[in-house]
């Protein structure tokens, strides 16, 4: 059996320190959830690969060093409640090590039952994983401080930004341009200011692609 501490050990070490990612939280959190638990069984020995996870047709999990440095970004407050837009809830358990509640919202069923068994055995009790439309956030637990979404967007639905509490933020990866980066969308007086910042590339998550226009013969 692989030693997966060591694994996880490693991947720190080598992934997510290299990244310039020095909150300390974060790299605690990385180093004690594993992230394999939050992985179909086929993908779980390439858990602590530097490289995007194909999880099915058009969905996949960003490496590590990305999701450490999109949480950093989001500068999360031990106070804060968070909306996690996920496509396996391994995000949602890091973040939930330093925040004070998370809500993670997963494409399926299927992936909302392996997020929830993961966090009750990790004894992860501030953290819900519930399923449904990603583009629909999860307006039962809503206004977030912060909402995560874990993948590509190419635009906001309104549907997101409602959700947002003032003076909260949207953290993402922006598609709009040739190249990726990682955003924050700032929400002051239901406005939204938007700061670019880390180049990374990410498939756009259903529902968040910019609407093409129909193709006529």
């Amino acid at each position: 059996m692989a030693d997966t501490a060591l694994q996880r050990k490693n991947m720190v070490e080598s992934q997510i320190r290299p990244s310039d990612v020095t909150d300390r939280r974060i790299t605690a959190a990385m180093m004690a959830v594993p992230r394999e638990r939050f992985l179909p069984q086929a993908l779980t020995s390439l858990a602590y690969s530097d490289e995007s996870l194909t999880i099915a047709p058009g969905r996949e999990l960003l490496p590590p060093r990305v999701i450490a440095k999109l949480i950093q970004l989001a500068e999360f407050d031990e106070t804060d409640t968070v909306l996690v837009i996920s496509e396996a809830g391994y995000a949602a358990a890091v973040v939930a090590q330093f925040t004070a509640k998370v809500v993670a919202l997963l494409p399926d069923e299927e992936d909302a039952t392996r997020a929830k068994d993961a966090f009750s055995a990790l004894g992860i009790t501030n953290a819900v994983a519930v399923s449904g439309a990603l583009e629909s956030g999860w307006s039962a637990e809503a206004p977030y401080n912060v909402v995560l979404i874990e993948g590509g967007i190419e635009r906001i639905p309104d549907g997101i930004k409602t959700q947002v509490r003032e003076n909260g933020r949207i953290v993402a990866i922006a598609t709009d341009e040739s190249i990726g980066r990682a955003v924050v969308f700032h929400k002051k007086a239901d406005l939204f200011s938007r700061r670019d910042d880390f180049q990374a590339a990410a498939l756009p998550l259903e529902g968040f692609r910019q609407p093409r226009p129909a193709f006529v013969f």
